[in-house]
């Protein structure tokens, strides 16, 4: 293992500068092509098989190396998000607007490095890797359009899959993951709540919704706590609340939107139910009427338990016994990748790359604008992809 960290070290001028290259110039959603070209170019030397999405900037590489043997995926996101980037660094962003504030440019390059590396050890190996690059991962979720594509399954099915996600509030170097849930599903709803207007001097003439949106909004803060266990991880926040125009004037309609984010199915189905129960009746009791619109977003991430023991081993016999930690509970983020594993099973895993001068609990996070990477850490990351591979596709 420790071979895998050295060949990792050696590549890591080229893994900085293709990180670099694409944090300058950050793409949006799915038409990624500048992106796909510095990827593209980089991996040209190995004459991987290239199969593109017909309708996006992702694609897959697939190398095999000749033997039978079982198909892993490998996967790294490329997209940017919309803001301003305000790190002040060299290479920062010179597109207003734009910004790979949640390290899509540092698993990009990791995963093209790990990619030449596996090339030249592909005579050790029995199998095929299929090197997956996925656009818009931040918006309607790209691994869903490459499944329904067959991106992934060209050439048969694979038997797992693995993703890496740089985070700047672990310590540099650790990788971090545990099995089941790691991180949550996301869904949305819109609460549209409709009285009557008036004068707000009269409140009683009219059906103001305001104070309703308000009672509902806090019942269901309340009903988190008081339906589900302290230890089953149920998170409510209500992110967007918008009604009437001055002071004096009652409207006739509140418009509110939440995120929801659940660990489980059963959660999620019992979340939903309740919601629409509380808000309802709560809409009865004031005479008003109610429209709820759910948007479903990404699933639970779900590990695979012996995939994460592998995880665990090939780590510790790369890096020593304090490289990896398990996570006591789940992210409450979301991440596309559930999709993936949960077809094919696998693991998705953290690496810290807080910068060496910051105490990592107070370091800029995922999705800041002031979000720094210890770029040294990015090679114990592409040892991970490549560790990883050789484990799970080592000739029997």
């Amino acid at each position: 293992m420790s071979e895998y960290l050295n060949l990792s070290r050696q590549h890591q001028p080229h893994t900085v500068r293709l990180r670099r290259e694409i944090h300058e110039h950050p793409e949006l959603g799915d038409d990624l092509h500048r992106t796909k070209a510095a990827v593209v170019c980089a991996l040209q030397p190995l004459g991987l098989e290239m199969v593109e999405s017909p309708t996006t900037s992702s694609f897959v590489a697939r190398m095999q190396t000749g033997r039978p043997g079982k198909t892993l995926i490998l996967r790294a996101d490329m997209d940017a998000l919309p803001m301003d980037e305000e790190t002040g660094l060299d290479f920062a962003s010179k597109v207003p607007g734009r910004m790979h504030s949640c390290g899509h440019d540092c698993h990009t390059a990791m995963l093209t490095s790990a990619a030449c590396i596996l090339h030249g050890l592909r005579d050790q190996l029995a199998g095929e890797v299929r090197f997956v690059f996925e656009a818009d991962e931040e918006g309607d979720g790209g691994a869903r359009v490459m499944m329904d594509e067959g991106l992934l399954d060209n050439g048969g099915s694979a038997d797992a899959a693995f993703a890496l996600h740089i985070m700047p509030t672990l310590k540099s170097g650790v990788v971090e993951s545990r099995p089941g849930p790691i991180m949550s599903a996301a869904d949305s709803f819109r609460f549209t709540l409709t009285g009557a207007g008036g004068h707000g001097s009269a409140p009683h003439q009219a059906n103001d919704p305001i104070p309703v949106a308000c009672e509902m909004i806090m019942a269901l803060q309340v009903m988190v706590t008081r339906k589900f266990s302290t230890f089953e991880p149920v998170v409510i926040s209500v992110g967007s609340i918008h009604a009437g125009t001055v002071s004096n004037i009652i409207p006739d309609q509140v418009v509110f939107e939440a995120t929801v984010r659940t660990c489980t199915e059963d959660a999620r189905d019992r979340v939903d139910h309740l919601i629409r129960k509380i808000s309802t009746q709560l809409a009865e009791a004031h005479d008003m009427a109610l429209k709820i619109t759910r948007t479903q977003g990404s699933g639970a991430t779900i590990n695979s338990s012996d995939f994460v023991d592998m995880l665990k081993d090939v780590v510790t016999d790369m890096t020593g016994p304090d490289g990896y930690v398990t996570k006591p509970e789940p992210y409450m983020a979301a991440e596309d990748f559930s999709s993936i594993v949960e077809k094919y099973g696998g693991a998705f895993a953290m690496l810290g790359v807080a910068p060496r001068d910051a105490d990592p609990a107070s370091a800029a996070p995922l999705h800041s604008p002031r979000m720094m990477v210890d770029e040294d850490a990015l090679a114990i990351g592409v040892a991970t992809h490549v560790a990883v591979a050789s484990r799970f596709l080592a000739p029997r």
